[in-house]
């Protein structure tokens, strides 16, 4: 299957994928959708939706033609066979990663995450149904992955250590840990947090592109900011989250440390830029350039940063964080260069 024919079957699947996200339990892929949802609680209707949604704009014909436009991609198949271990965090959270190999002319074998695995089958019986040769092209394994040319993989800092042993021999990108951060400069709007909102609980937080930090100008009162993130306090209903939340406001009160506090959001001086599920971190600043530097030292655990300002380091506009383009690569490595310059 060359070039032009992937890129053809992909915009397809873009099609059904938009299709589907718009009413996930209406065809005849909503048994996949309710055992992905039997399967993981954490996938909702709207994050399951939102994530069919951001992937069928990644599947334009005409942003798919972009994105590759910058390459030196071989017209005919490379058929390298590339590992790919899956995160299961959020819905098809390691989509990209399978794009990759597809365009790049390779195939995948891929592991899924125990939870996650419902949703990628549906993929793959959309893509069969568009050619049978996807068979061939992509294959799911339980088993330790082997007789294969390169692997990306994903998960926890722990886990990337076992990668990193285990995967040594192979050319490899092998991802750790990561979240994302916004900057406050106190000149924000209600409109400005209610756009912060979206990076913050969008999949209840439990993405690397979501923000888990902030840092605030000394003094900062946090009033605006809460008040206008009360548009998202549902979130508390969903039964995992609210677990989260409660238990997290129990053990800080319990251990008398400051917290703000809205109902659905803690917010907790810490300079650790992971933080609990139903909690957000910050960290005051004096000047901008105490900013840079915190970016500077922390960037092998930043994903990517929001703000309303720029900087100068890459920032995205708030509410952007979860709307990547094909064009922006996790953890800022290439991964269809990768993909292309392995021999």
């Amino acid at each position: 299957m060359n070039i032009k024919t992937r890129i053809q079957h992909l915009s397809s699947l873009g099609e059904t994928l938009n299709v589907l996200s718009k009413n996930i339990h209406a065809n005849k892929y909503k048994q996949a959708i309710q055992k992905a949802q039997a399967n993981n609680s954490w996938f909702t209707n709207e994050s399951i939706s939102f994530s069919l949604s951001e992937i069928s704009g990644f599947l334009l014909e005409k942003n798919l033609q972009k994105w590759i436009s910058k390459y030196s991609i071989s017209e005919e198949p490379v058929n390298k066979t590339i590992g790919i271990i899956m995160a299961g965090n959020i819905p098809l959270v390691g989509f990209h990663d399978l794009l990759c190999v597809l365009i790049s002319g390779n195939k995948a074998l891929v592991k899924l995450s125990s939870k996650d695995q419902h949703l990628y089958q549906m993929i793959l019986d959309i893509l069969i149904e568009l050619d049978v040769e996807f068979k061939n092209l992509i294959r799911f394994t339980d088993v330790n992955l082997k007789s294969i040319d390169a692997i990306i993989a994903t998960g926890s800092n722990n886990s990337a250590r076992y990668f990193e042993h285990y995967f040594s021999k192979y050319p490899n990108i092998i991802r750790k840990n990561r979240n994302s951060m916004a900057i406050i400069s106190g000149n924000e709007s209600t409109e400005d947090f209610e756009n912060l909102g979206k990076d913050i609980f969008t999949y209840f937080g439990l993405g690397c592109r979501n923000v888990s930090f902030l840092m605030v100008p000394e003094a900062y009162d946090f009033f605006n900011f809460l008040k206008a993130l009360e548009k998202y306090s549902e979130v508390v209903n969903h039964s995992k989250y609210g677990n989260n939340y409660d238990y997290q406001r129990a053990i800080l009160l319990m251990n008398n440390i400051h917290l703000y506090d809205n109902g659905s959001i803690i917010l907790k001086q810490d300079t650790s830029t992971t933080s609990p599920i139903g909690v957000i971190h910050y960290m005051q600043y004096a000047d901008p350039k105490q900013v840079s530097e915190f970016v500077m030292q922390h960037n092998e655990s930043i994903q990517c940063v929001v703000s309303k300002t720029k900087w100068e380091f890459p920032t995205y506009c708030f509410g952007a964080a979860q709307k990547p383009e094909l064009w922006d690569y996790a953890d800022n490595i290439d991964t269809l260069q990768f993909l292309i310059d392995l021999k």
